[in-house]
């Protein structure tokens, strides 16, 4: 930790965060935690619109988490860490540890 603020090293993790903050990117997390996809996979296993399931996969994109790789003419999306997998699997039992 810095001596500044006392919260200063935390930047990334709260970046990661903040690209998880969506149900449905931690549902395409959750998916790709079982191998790579590509988007018309992630739209058949989610029930979501392929414009909606692209544009969060640019922000996960964006953020590091997911990476594409091309497949022919399609991109598969694989994560960059499994340890995302694993934040996203606590926090969805932890949620439901509630319920």
């Amino acid at each position: 930790m810095s001596s500044t603020t006392g919260y200063d090293g935390f930047d990334g993790a709260s970046e990661l965060l903040r690209a998880l903050s969506a149900p449905i990117r931690l549902a395409i997390v959750s998916e790709l935690a079982g191998g790579e996809r590509c988007v018309h996979e992630l739209v058949e296993r989610l029930g979501a619109a392929q414009p909606l399931v692209s544009q969060h996969l640019r922000v996960l994109r964006g953020a590091g988490v997911v990476r594409g790789s091309r497949r022919g003419r399609e991109i598969a999306y694989s994560l960059v860490d499994e340890h995302v997998a694993h934040i996203v699997a606590d926090a969805v039992s932890h949620a439901g540890e509630g319920s």
